[in-house]
Formats: structure tokens, C-alpha cells, sequence
């Protein structure tokens, strides 16, 4: 019994050895074999691959596919004619030689993102301050994209300390003035849509009133045209009406007589509560008094 528990814990023991002596490197990697802290071996190549047991070697993988770096810095640059401006970029890069990258960048993709992305806001700085704002929106940025590229590259590729890394492409995602600039020309702009519009109005407002004066002439005018119209044919109706009764009354006087007392009457008497003191005898009652007037026409 205890020689089949022994055989069972030196399988498992030999297993255990086994296994950690293997490793697998995926086609998106590359997988560096370190002894003693030394770098042994570089493994290229997808597939199963064999190495001491720890502590003797260990295995840690680099990301061999193309990466993208974005810009994450808002500080403006100036231009050569001291317009400060924010450039919004991005680099597409890869590992290329993992030994040389982890003995002078670092172990991982981060230190190489960090430090390939000062040399790339340097080379950017410089690019920029020798252009125009003119020349960075025009078809010269692609210009500017390769001359950062070149100096990059050759940041990053020197003899005494190569990087171990390849700046596949450059590109410019946005060219924008600062936000303080961008404040001062919305509010330039603010100001020059306000002063539009207030000569606009003060353009309508004038107008209005031209419109408002001149239906208010044609008003008056029709108005004037209408009360004198209006006169005319009440004239006319007037002497009409006084033809009218000068032949009614010409005809029988004593009818024009009785005619004239009653409208006499009709406006003293205009009021209920009206009170006259009249001699009776006066011919101001002549035609009451005279219940003949009728009989005599």
C-alpha cells in the first residue's frame, strides 16, 4: 500500500515538474524565457515549447501585434505665429525587438506607451512651432504626420540605445485653438450675431414706423376725403330739404306757421321734469289756444 502511494505522489510530483516545463506562446505574442534573471531566449514562434522548472527559468509575454498610442495631453503648442493650438494624435506601434525593448524601455506595453508618447508630443512640439496655423489645416499636415514620423523614428532607433520598437504610422485626428481662444472667439462671435441683429432691428423698426406713418397719412387722408364727401351730399340734402319746405311752406302759410311752433314746442318741452314760466297770453300758445288751425288749412 505504501509503494502505491509513493507512485502515486512521484507521478503526480513528476507531472507537476513536467507541466512547468512547458509553455505555450500564443500568435499574438512573444514569449521571453528568463534564467537567473537573464534574458535566455526569445521564443517568436506560435507553439509548445520547453524550458527549466522554476526557479531556474521563468516565461513572461510581450504583445506582438500592432498597438495604438492616443493622445492624452490637452496642453496647447504654439505655432509660428504664436497661435496656441491643441493637436489631438494618435501612433500605431509595435514591438520589434523584445530584448532590446525590455533592456531599455521596460517589461510591458505601458513603459513603452509612456515613454513613446513624450518623445512623440516632443516631436510634435517641434514640428509645429516651425508651421503656420494655415499650413497645419492644409494639405502640408501630411507633411508635418511624416516629419514627426521620421523624428520619432529616429529617436527611438538609435545606435547606442535602440528601443527595440517600430512606429508603424503617425496620423493627426484634430487641430483646435485653445479653450481659451475658442472662449474668446465664440464670445467675438457672439458679439458680432448680437450686432447683427440689433441693426437688424433697428433696419425693421424703422421700417415699421415708414409703414405705421404712411397708413396713418393714408388714414387721415381717406378720412378727409370721406368727412368732406359727407359734407358735401349733407349740403347737398340741406338745400334740398330747404327747397323743400321753403315750397311746402310757400305754398300755405299758415301751415308753416303751425309747422314752426311745434318744433318751438318740441324743444322747449325736451325733458319730463322741464319747468316754463310763460305769459299765456303771448302768441307762444297761439296754435294750442286755436283749436280751429286745422279747419282754417
Amino acid at each position: 500500500m505504501n509503494k502505491i502511494g509513493f507512485l502515486i505522489t512521484s507521478l503526480i510530483v513528476a507531472l507537476a515538474v513536467a507541466s512547468s516545463m512547458l509553455f505555450v506562446v500564443d500568435q499574438r505574442q512573444f514569449g521571453v524565457v528568463y534564467q537567473l534573471g537573464q534574458i535566455k531566449q526569445v521564443v517568436t514562434e506560435p507553439g509548445l515549447n520547453f524550458k527549466l522548472p522554476p526557479p531556474f527559468q521563468n516565461v513572461s509575454y510581450i504583445d506582438k501585434r500592432l498597438l495604438t498610442l492616443e493622445s492624452q495631453d490637452s496642453e496647447p503648442t504654439l505655432t509660428a505665429e504664436k497661435q496656441r493650438v491643441v493637436i489631438d494624435w494618435y501612433v500605431r506601434w509595435r514591438i520589434s525587438d523584445p530584448q532590446a525593448y525590455i533592456r531599455n524601455v521596460g517589461v510591458n506595453e505601458r513603459a513603452g506607451a509612456l515613454q513613446l508618447n513624450r518623445v512623440v508630443r516632443n516631436a510634435f512640439q517641434q514640428e509645429v512651432n516651425k508651421r503656420t496655423l494655415r499650413e497645419l489645416l492644409s494639405a502640408r499636415r501630411d507633411e508635418l504626420m511624416r516629419d514627426v514620423q521620421r523624428q520619432v523614428t529616429g529617436a527611438i532607433q538609435s545606435a547606442n540605445q535602440p528601443w527595440g520598437m517600430e512606429v508603424v504610422d503617425v496620423r493627426i485626428n484634430r487641430v483646435d485653438y485653445a479653450e481659451s481662444i475658442v472662449t474668446s472667439v465664440y464670445q467675438r462671435m457672439e458679439a458680432e450675431r448680437k450686432r447683427v441683429a440689433n441693426e437688424l432691428r433697428s433696419t425693421g423698426f424703422a421700417e415699421g414706423e415708414a409703414i405705421r406713418a404712411d397708413a396713418d397719412r393714408q388714414r387721415e387722408v381717406i378720412v378727409a376725403e370721406a368727412y368732406r364727401e359727407a359734407q358735401r351730399i349733407k349740403g347737398e340734402g340741406d338745400a334740398q330739404a330747404a327747397a323743400a319746405f321753403s315750397d311746402a311752406f310757400g305754398r300755405d302759410p299758415a301751415f308753416a306757421r303751425f309747422y314752426r311752433q311745434l318744433e318751438a314746442y318740441k324743444a322747449s318741452f325736451s325733458g319730463k321734469h322741464d319747468v316754463m314760466v310763460v305769459d299765456p297770453s303771448t302768441d307762444f300758445f297761439g296754435s294750442l289756444r286755436n283749436s280751429n288751425v286745422g279747419s282754417q288749412r
